[in-house]
């Protein structure tokens, strides 16, 4: 199952379609990603609640890091904290500008 972010980005004529959805997914990935760095500490503390000795289960921390990473892309692709958001606002509102200070007949 697949969620959508609904990231409103500005139109851009000089900017395709398939470009926005790239710069889309980028930035919930670049989201993903810190989400799962926070949610790290948590993974490692899960482990030692109630438990007295150390558990050095190699495919159970590989497991649970998977976990992890999936949550992390669930929570980013629902919306997550607003970084992809910003991200994508932020990077679509520099093209703008970028295309306005060009001359037309400009090619780069």
């Amino acid at each position: 199952m697949k969620i959508e972010l609904d990231v409103s980005i500005p139109s851009v004529s000089d900017v395709p379609r398939q470009k926005q959805a790239k710069l889309v997914d980028a930035a919930q990935q670049f989201e993903a990603t810190m989400l799962q760095e926070l949610l790290k500490p948590m993974q490692h503390g899960q482990s030692s609640w109630g438990e007295e000795e150390k558990n050095d289960d190699s495919a159970s921390d590989t497991m649970s890091s998977f976990g992890t990473e999936s949550i992390a892309k669930a929570i980013s692709k629902g919306g997550g904290f607003g970084i992809a958001r910003s991200v994508v606002k932020q990077i679509t509102k520099e093209h703008q500008q970028d295309s306005e200070r060009k001359p037309s007949g400009t090619k780069v």
